[in-house]
């Protein structure tokens, strides 16, 4: 799967400062919105705003929520009318799993983690209620005509140096992709189920964590995947919990706001130039965000960490480790390619 590279100084010189400022304005965003899932809202514009390199593209600004509101919409209707019937039910989601994969093993661009990553939460939640999934879908909604407004408006105000549009140059799988594809999405089917038995809504979207783990095309590059998410979380629980830490000694809005924008500025810094892969401090970020927000809605902030914590290493690893066993049992890498129809 295609890694977007690390952000560089020459090019974007403001940008952790554009990153410290989405947090900042898509968590003041929360109490205005007032989504049922504050987590979405908080962290979910930081992503794409983050992924950006180089030259604003006007167009990968517009088509990115966009198309991830048609998609919910889209799923979440398959999801509301599939509901009564179980076995049909689990059968849609191992198709949109295997479609998913198949598209981001054939292709090499990250397009099949949309489909994924919308599946697996809507799915799961679809599980639970019609309420949960409503819930999700409209959160997602919210969030993505959130990402539209924040998008010209930060670029604006913290424009970068580059004017050449970044372009991506993803490169496909080989072997027979038909069979990894398969097995990522059955190894996901099994992972859904257990989202669901141990996971509330609010904390639903640390799903998308060990559901990315299971894209890369590797045993190597998914047990790589696994240690970043691991260290991500990590430091963003840790970040999470000394900013709510804080707050309870402070508890004043402006504040909060604050304490997001200098760890927003700190991971957006390193993101240029730390030690780790830069997608390490990016995954911080949001899980920090997403930590603040629903601690400060639901739960309990030694609860939520523990539990975000949990999920990844749990869910991290034996995912990657039953990609390693049933990659090296089939040996679909050399297997012959598949062509893409």
């Amino acid at each position: 799967m295609y890694i977007t590279p690390r952000p560089q100084v020459a090019d974007d010189p403001l940008y952790a400062v554009r990153l410290a400022m989405a947090g900042v304005l898509a968590y003041a965003a929360v109490p205005l919105i007032d989504p049922a899932l504050p987590p979405v809202i908080a962290a979910f514009p930081v992503g794409l705003i983050a992924a950006q390199r180089m030259g604003f593209s006007p167009v990968k600004a517009l088509a990115g929520p966009i198309a991830f509101i048609v998609v919910v919409w889209i799923v979440a209707f398959v999801v509301a009318q599939l509901r009564p019937m179980p076995l049909v039910y689990v059968t849609m989601m191992a198709l949109l799993y295997f479609t998913g994969y198949r598209m981001i093993l054939s292709t090499g661009a990250g397009a099949g983690m949309l489909l994924i990553v919308v599946t697996v939460l809507l799915s799961v939640m679809g599980m639970s209620s019609t309420a949960a999934l409503e819930g999700m879908r409209e959160s997602f909604t919210e969030a993505s005509l959130l990402t539209l407004l924040l998008f010209p408006i930060l670029f604006a105000v913290f424009p970068p140096r580059s004017r050449e549009t970044f372009v991506e140059e993803p490169v496909p799988s080989t072997g027979n992709i038909n069979t990894g594809a398969a097995i990522r999405a059955g190894v996901l089917l099994l992972l859904s189920f257990w989202l669901y038995a141990i996971l509330p809504p609010s904390d639903m979207m640390m799903a998308v964590v060990a559901a990315m783990v299971l894209v890369f095309p590797t045993s190597r590059a998914v047990w790589a995947e696994a240690a970043q998410r691991i260290r991500a979380t990590c430091y963003g629980g840790v970040m999470g919990l000394m900013i709510l830490s804080l707050f309870t000694v402070s508890p004043h809005l402006s504040i909060l706001l604050l304490m997001i924008f200098l760890s927003g500025l700190f991971l957006g810094s390193r993101m240029l130039s730390g030690p780790q892969p830069s997608m390490v401090y990016q995954y911080a970020f949001t899980v920090a965000l997403a930590l603040i927000a629903g601690a400060l809605s639901t739960q309990d902030p030694g609860y939520a960490t523990f539990t975000r914590i949990a999920l990844t290493l749990m869910g991290a690893l034996a995912a990657t480790l039953l990609i390693a066993l049933l990659d090296a049992l089939t040996g679909w890498h050399d297997q012959s390619t598949t062509k893409v129809t």
